[in-house]
């Protein structure tokens, strides 16, 4: 049993990335990092290793618990790596999500001239000079007098 693995192996063996040049690619732009610092794709890592994978907006973290070269089934993967990622990331998966609801039916395409104007007539801020009459008791037509 090997004791140190590369670290573009060990990605793409327990299914992080879907090819190994595609976890070497992440390696070369610094978005892998072993224990704080940017690695290599001929890093070698060893079992206590903690691996962090940044992909926007959330730096996800897991702990090496066993080393392989080789792709697995998915449902080996819990007995190679450990999720560890901290609570606040996490939560910002969940705003993230949350943020993408807009609340537009799927398959209905993207909006129209119109539906994007009135989108961003709803989301721009309406800003009220200092002459602006806030006096809401001038109200005629109030129902509940």
């Amino acid at each position: 049993m090997k004791t140190e693995v590369r670290i573009d192996k060990w990605l793409w063996a327990v299914r992080l990335f879907k090819t190994r040049s595609l976890a070497a690619e992440a390696c070369k732009k610094g978005k892998v990092l072993v224990k704080g610092a940017p690695a290599k794709p001929s890093r070698d890592i060893k079992v206590g290793d903690v691996i962090q994978i940044k992909k926007a907006p959330v730096t996800y973290s897991f702990e090496v618990l066993a080393l392989s070269e080789n792709r697995m089934n998915a449902k080996l993967v819990p007995e190679f790596m450990k999720n560890v990622t901290t609570p606040d990331q996490l939560e910002l998966i969940e705003l993230g999500k949350l943020a993408g609801n807009t609340g537009r039916a799927k398959g209905t395409g993207r909006p129209t001239k119109k539906e994007r104007r009135d989108l961003d007539n709803f989301i721009t801020p309406v800003f009220v000079d200092e002459t602006f009459d806030w006096d809401f008791d001038d109200n005629e037509d109030d129902e509940y007098e």
